[in-house]
Formats: structure tokens, C-alpha cells, sequence
């Protein structure tokens, strides 16, 4: 069986964009998938191991990008992309669901060497 390759969702408060994103490719037998985020009240804030374990890091906005990088500044990071979704929707609205696919989706397909999500 082929290793699954290891994605951590990041937004601000890990309650309603990295959860939605974690939620929606939890069901792909390519990927494994975990959320997190960067503020300190976040339901699970990253931690060096969520870095350790990840292949590639898809933050919502460039400021978790930056902060992943300042935090971790001692480490050598995997792959940190941008998909620039703001904070306008709940918990796996389908508007959100929608933002995702369509920006986490060529990120995914590129990473995976051009195979579908």
C-alpha cells in the first residue's frame, strides 16, 4: 500500500475553515489530513509536530503563512501555500466548501504530480 501524503489545513481559529477543509478531503484514500491554527485559543494550535508530520501546509491567509514561518523560523518547513480564503462563512458552508475545492484543488493535483481530486 502506498504512503498517503499528509496535508494540515491552517486558518486562525481552527473552528470553521481548516475543519471544513479537513472535513471535505477526509474521504480521499490519497491524502491524510489534520487542521490546526495559529492563534492560541484555536480548538488545536500547530504544533512543531504537526509540522514534522506534514508533506505540505495549505494556510487560508498569508498572515498564518507568516506566522507558521516566524514560529517555526528554527526548522526546516514542508511546502507552505496560500489559498487566500477569508474568514466569511461557517463550519462547512457551502459557499466555504466551495472556496476550498477551487483553490485547494490545483494545490493538491500539483503536489500529488497532476493526478484528480
Amino acid at each position: 500500500m502506498q504512503r498517503r501524503f499528509k496535508v494540515l489545513f491552517v486558518c486562525s481559529f481552527n473552528r470553521e475553515r481548516s475543519p471544513t477543509a479537513e472535513r471535505v478531503y477526509r474521504s480521499d484514500p490519497r491524502l491524510d489530513v489534520r487542521s490546526g491554527g495559529t492563534r492560541s485559543s484555536a480548538a488545536h494550535q500547530v504544533s512543531e509536530k504537526d509540522m514534522d508530520w506534514a508533506d505540505i501546509v495549505l494556510v487560508m491567509e498569508r498572515e498564518h503563512k507568516q506566522w507558521l514561518a516566524k514560529r517555526f523560523r528554527a526548522k526546516k518547513l514542508p511546502r507552505i501555500e496560500v489559498l487566500d480564503i477569508p474568514d466569511e462563512y461557517g463550519l462547512m458552508h457551502p459557499k466555504l466548501v466551495e472556496n476550498i475545492r477551487a483553490a485547494a484543488d490545483p494545490e493538491l493535483e500539483a503536489a500529488l504530480g497532476g493526478l484528480e481530486i
